[in-house]
C-alpha cells in the first residue's frame, strides 16, 4: 500500500507556520487545531522545518517560560524526513519507528503534497487488518 491511499482518504491539507511566527502564538494554533506538528513555511509550499509539540517541550526545558517569546525557526526541527506519494505504508513506518518521528511530509518535486501523521498509519493499518479479518471469516463460513 502507498502513502497516496492514505492521502486520498484524509486529503492532502497541511497546517503550516511562518518561521518568523512567535512560540507564543504557534502554541494557541497548536490547541486550536488540536494537531501535533506543524510544518514551516515561508510560502506555504517549500519545507524549510518542522515543529512538533516535542520540539515545544524540548524549548521549554532548555529556555524556560522566555521560549514564548523565540520564533519558530530557533525551534524548529530543521533536518526533516520526508515521503513521497509513492512511497509504501511498510517503509514508512520502518522509517517512523526507526527514526522516532510522529509525522513525515509528503514532498514532490520540491513542493510540499500532504503529511502523514502516526496516526494516519495506524489507522490506515487497522482498517487493512480489519478487512482481512473479514475476508478470513467470510472464507471460513464459506467453507462450512
Amino acid at each position: 500500500m502507498k502513502v497516496a491511499k492514505v492521502l486520498e482518504v484524509k486529503g492532502s491539507k497541511v497546517a503550516t507556520v511562518h518561521p518568523d511566527e512567535l512560540i507564543e502564538t504557534l502554541s494557541h494554533r497548536f490547541r486550536a487545531l488540536r494537531i501535533g506538528a506543524f510544518v514551516v513555511s515561508s510560502d506555504g509550499a517549500t519545507v524549510e522545518g518542522i515543529i512538533s509539540e516535542r520540539d515545544l517541550v524540548y524549548g521549554l526545558a532548555e529556555h524556560g517560560g522566555e521560549m514564548l517569546n523565540r520564533k519558530v525557526a530557533e525551534l524548529m526541527t530543521r533536518s526533516v524526513l520526508t515521503c513521497t506519494r509513492e512511497s509504501s505504508i511498510a517503509d514508512l513506518m520502518k522509517l517512523m519507528t526507526v527514526k522516532r518521528v510522529r509525522h513525515v511530509p509528503v514532498v514532490e518535486n520540491g513542493q510540499l503534497v500532504g503529511i502523514v501523521s502516526i496516526g494516519d498509519v495506524v489507522k490506515h493499518r487497522l482498517e487493512e487488518a480489519q478487512l482481512e479479518a473479514d475476508v478470513m471469516r467470510d472464507y471460513a463460513i464459506a467453507k462450512q
